[in-house]
């Protein structure tokens, strides 16, 4: 009966992020499970402001938004982790090639929250090259440092003495074409 229930329940999380995503008009990019009960997407949303504006692109000087969505499952997750909750501590990078080019642009995902997805990784981002173009996108992710993050014996005896490795996931051939031609209403 408990199985059922997550699988209801993963199914009602997995329609209302579709619908987020039709409705917020975010291009989904990539999407991965990890063995501990983590699960990573990866967007391209709209262009949008964001505060403090002295550390982000404004609008007027941005393509996209791009987002690392990094939640706990809810099927498969440690005991006492909340079934969708943030996964905090991370730290994320992307490089975005030009497939035509080869002109490359680096940027370090940052904590972000709103009324949508609420806590994500995400930055706004100037593609480089035309919006039409195609790229290939690599996202890094480093694990917490010692500094950010502890564990406690019974996570340790589980897990072992981190929350996830390094790794990095390659997307190719995207089109931002759509999302970088958006406007947020």
């Amino acid at each position: 009966m408990k199985n059922k229930k997550s699988l209801v329940k993963y199914a009602i999380i997995t329609c209302l992020l579709t619908t987020i995503s039709i409705n917020s008009q975010e291009l989904i990019i990539g999407e991965e499970r990890l063995d501990q009960g983590i699960l990573m997407i990866f967007e391209g949303a709209i262009k949008d402001h964001i505060e403090p504006s002295n550390r982000h692109l404004g609008v007027a000087d941005t393509n996209v938004h791009l987002e690392a969505r990094v939640n706990w499952d809810v099927t498969n997750i440690p005991t006492g982790t909340p079934a969708g909750g943030f996964v905090p501590y991370l730290h994320i990078s992307a490089k975005i090639t030009n497939a035509r080019t080869g002109q490359t642009s680096f940027v370090d995902l940052v904590p972000h929250i709103n009324l949508i997805d609420n806590f994500h990784y995400a930055r706004n981002i100037s593609l480089p090259g035309n919006n039409s173009d195609l790229y290939n996108v690599a996202f890094k992710i480093m694990p917490p440092t010692f500094i950010d993050l502890s564990f406690h014996k019974d996570w340790v005896e589980s897990y072992g003495a981190y929350l996830i490795k390094k790794m990095v996931f390659n997307y190719t051939n995207v089109s931002f074409y759509e999302i970088a031609n958006a406007n947020r209403k």
